[in-house]
């Protein structure tokens, strides 16, 4: 097999082609496709999510991005309580589901009932299961099947996307004041 300037420039195109392909499946930095516009009970429009949210909590809940991990107050709350959406303030976890999955990402084996919608993410070239708020849609990260019993799940949220609210604080919201 001779070596001819044509065949070197064929072989260069296809290396060209595949490198560039390669770059734009693996980078991430082309533009997603437009999401489905989906229904939720809290629809905002995004200069009012921009507004209610700090540029965190925006970029999380509503732009999908992540929290730099061991960078939450939320992985060392050890109180008894609920973690709830930062979005609309749903209920998501109670904190007797939370783990240390020494992730750097709050971790639950368990979310309350029907608090936690779940989708199919192919960002990053894999494919993943991405936890979302049921009733804002705001993102709050992902589900991993390496978690704990008894579900052997684990979810491993974005701190940002959530507050905590303290068992106590709970009972003096609950129980109206009878003076």
């Amino acid at each position: 097999m001779r070596c001819t300037r044509r065949r070197l420039l064929g072989m260069g195109a296809i290396g060209a082609a595949a490198g560039l392909f390669g770059l734009t499946a693996c980078s991430g930095s082309a533009p997603a496709a437009p999401a489905p516009t989906r229904r939720f009970e809290v629809m905002r429009t995004d200069a009012q999510w921009r507004e209610q949210l700090s540029p965190a909590q925006y970029a999380v809940l509503r732009r999908q991005s992540t929290e730099r991990p061991f960078s939450s107050p939320l992985n060392k709350e050890h109180r008894r309580g609920t973690f709830t959406c930062a979005g609309c303030a749903l209920p998501l976890f109670s904190s007797s589901t939370k783990f240390d999955s020494g992730t750097g990402w709050p971790s639950f084996w368990a979310p309350l009932h029907d608090a936690v919608g779940e989708d199919r993410d192919t960002t990053l070239g894999m494919l993943r299961v991405e936890a979302h708020c049921r009733r804002c849609g705001g993102h709050l990260g992902h589900v991993f099947d390496d978690g704990p019993h008894p579900t052997g799940l684990r979810y491993c949220m974005n701190g940002v996307a959530m507050n905590f609210v303290a068992a106590d604080e709970e009972t003096r919201v609950r129980i109206p004041n009878r003076t």
